[in-house]
């Protein structure tokens, strides 16, 4: 795990933003809520016990820059300890920046992410096999759904052009019909941050990396910032099955969320993430490197539907929600054997980017392997309360 600094962690436009993060305090033996500002990172859990309930504000932005609360440390200093190989568990390190918000992905909301789920359903989870299917799919239907608007007229008549061929697929449905696939993608609390290692299950030998948009909503629909996340995706799990999409998706520290939280103010808007641009990059132990990228201007569906029908009035999140946008990204190159496609290998360095909100880094082990996932609801409220405890006068 490479030493996180803030060249390699911060926006590039560094202190600008509404910078909202969460950080394990060894001396509470918890975590606390923080603003992160140039001249150092602030604690607010004392107004704020938790990133929900500044999400829940009126103006989050306004709320964090005008909350004070005592110096923890430096951003540099905290940096430099969160990595897990580097860490001094007597100091200060960052968690991911999100606590009891519901934790919900958006999946086949870019053509080439849905073509290639109807391979992994038509292959059943053989990664040669996904080779000559692809060859053919293309050939009928083409690579490129960019321009076809999910739920219209040419999407019906697509699909019914599809049946007729007999390559109709649940994934063709979520990606071009009328309604988005929404799915929780891990239980509360359970996301790790920057600087941690990210888990993928060890029967798996077909998986990737997803870098997406993360949005968080608050609990009246709005949405109020943005950050970067990596949903690690086990591609033979999910190929066999769709109903193993809970075994593919969520397993110890396969949710990885990060590294803070940029809230929403008259400089980093909505449409900064419509426009953005992510990149991925896997350094494997064995000196192997992968470069890939996803255009969020290539969306299928805007933010804003893929939100409406994850809350309002049909479903309520009291605590808000975050919300993974889906990816582009999809890599087909070999790794290793010739038509056996890109997998992860364990020790893989992998770091999702994008210049206004970061970057989130983290190293692949077995989910066995990674830290136990171990505070959970009750804790932090026990945590809380006790917080709570100590500020009362006796």
């Amino acid at each position: 795990m490479p030493r996180l600094e803030l060249k390699n962690s911060l926006p590039d436009d560094l202190y600008a933003g509404a910078l909202l993060g969460r950080v394990w305090r060894p001396d509470q033996n918890g975590p606390a809520v923080v603003a992160v500002r140039d001249d150092g990172v602030f604690d607010i859990t004392t107004r704020f016990p938790t990133s929900s309930s500044l999400c829940e504000q009126e103006n989050p932005a306004r709320a964090l820059r005008e909350t004070e609360g005592p110096r923890l440390t430096s951003i540099e200093e905290l940096l430099a300890n969160t990595g897990e190989e580097w860490r001094d568990t007597n100091r200060p390190w960052l968690l991911a920046p999100i606590d009891i918000q519901a934790i919900k992905a958006a999946g086949v909301t870019f053509a080439v992410s849905m073509l290639e789920r109807v391979i992994e359903e038509k292959a059943r989870g053989d990664a040669l096999a996904a080779v000559a299917i692809r060859s053919e799919i293309t050939k009928l239907v083409g690579a490129d759904f960019s321009k076809l608007r999910p739920g219209s007229p040419e999407a019906v008549q697509l699909k019914g052009i599809l049946l007729a061929q007999g390559v109709w697929s649940q994934y063709l449905e979520v990606g071009i019909g009328p309604d988005a696939e929404i799915f929780t993608k891990a239980p509360i609390m359970s996301a790790v941050g920057t600087g941690a290692d990210a888990g993928i299950h060890a029967k798996s030998t077909w998986n990737n990396p997803e870098p997406e948009a993360v949005l968080a909503v608050a609990s009246d629909g709005r949405i109020v910032g943005a950050t970067l996340g990596n949903d690690v995706n086990l591609r033979d799990v999910e190929g066999r099955s769709a109903l193993l999409l809970g075994k593919a998706k969520d397993n110890n520290a396969s949710c990885a969320i990060g590294p803070f939280l940029r809230l929403f103010d008259n400089d980093f808007t909505l449409d900064d993430v419509r426009n953005m641009e992510l990149t991925l990059s896997v350094d494997g132990p064995d000196g192997y490197q992968l470069k890939g990228s996803s255009s969020m201007s290539r969306i299928s569906r805007d933010p804003t539907d893929l939100v409406s029908q994850m809350i309002g009035p049909h479903h309520q999140y009291p605590d808000g929600a975050v919300l993974f946008l889906g990816t582009l990204f999809a890599p087909t190159e070999d790794r290793d054997e010739p038509g056996k496609g890109f997998t992860h290998k364990v020790g893989d360095i992998v770091t999702v980017a994008t210049p206004r909100l970061g970057r989130l880094v983290n190293r692949i082990r077995h989910s066995q392997d990674c830290a136990p996932w171990t505070f959970g609801v009750t804790r932090l409220m026990d945590h809380l309360a006790m917080l709570g405890n100590q500020e009362r006068p006796t």
